[in-house]
């Protein structure tokens, strides 16, 4: 049987008719309510939303569990690039210069280097990443006006993105194998920073002027988050 849910309740005198539900990343439930509403309609519009919190709930304890679970250095473990899941096959190809690579949309690893296999794909996606991210923030730097005065490609897990005071920006190559859409939605996020240094609402009124669909980028990296892993 499962554990009664409960809820964190936060009243407001300027929120008017509508009673909203949130789900946090920590798993607290917050329901957002007019301060005027009763107690009684609270707890029935909570009733309503129980079934749909118990399934999102058990989502997020599957991807606990798969982002738990390490990649297997196997034929056919598929890894993640620019969005795309690409199968990896074991050969022989031990004459070859390059002991792994991407080609015909398989990922192809020197059956002599298996042990060195983490090690190689690491070392794969850190370089495709310094790749695209340059690209994209020479690209976005230059329509928005805004530069860094350095940039760096870091180990971060879940922190895909950083400016510092200084302005210098850091990317965590995990975002390699988010789609490119995804990526310049970080790139620009952090570009934004040099201008406006918070995360109020002159920050996310200037982002959406220039990604009018911003929220869908960031809710593709809330939702897939477990499988940018190694």
């Amino acid at each position: 049987m499962s554990e009664p849910l409960n809820y964190q309740l936060v009243r407001s005198r300027k929120r008017k008719k509508t009673i909203t539900l949130q789900l946090k990343q920590d798993g607290k439930i917050v329901i957002y309510a007019p301060h005027h509403t009763s107690r009684n309609e609270i707890d029935t519009f909570f009733t309503e939303k129980s079934s749909w919190l118990q399934k999102k709930l058990i989502e997020r304890e599957g991807q606990a569990e798969k982002a738990d679970t390490p990649k297997e250095f196997v034929s056919g473990e598929k890894f993640l690039y620019l969005g795309e899941g690409y199968p990896l096959e074991i050969q022989d190809t031990s004459s070859r210069k390059t002991p792994l690579r991407l080609s015909y949309g398989v990922f192809i690893l020197d059956k002599d280097r298996v042990d060195k296999a983490r090690e190689l794909f690491l070392k794969w996606y850190r370089e495709k990443a310094r790749e695209a991210i340059v690209e994209r923030v020479g690209y976005w730097s230059k329509k928005l006006q805004l530069f860094p005065v350095d940039m760096r490609i870091t180990n971060a897990r879940s922190r895909y993105g950083s400016c510092s005071p200084q302005n210098t920006l850091s990317f965590s190559w995990r975002i390699i194998m988010a789609p490119y859409t995804v990526i310049d939605y970080v790139v620009v996020h952090e570009l934004v920073h040099i201008k406006e240094k918070n995360h109020a609402r002159r920050f996310w009124g200037y982002l959406e002027t220039i990604i009018p669909d911003y929220r869908r980028r960031k809710l593709w990296l809330k939702e897939n988050a477990h499988l940018l892993r190694m």
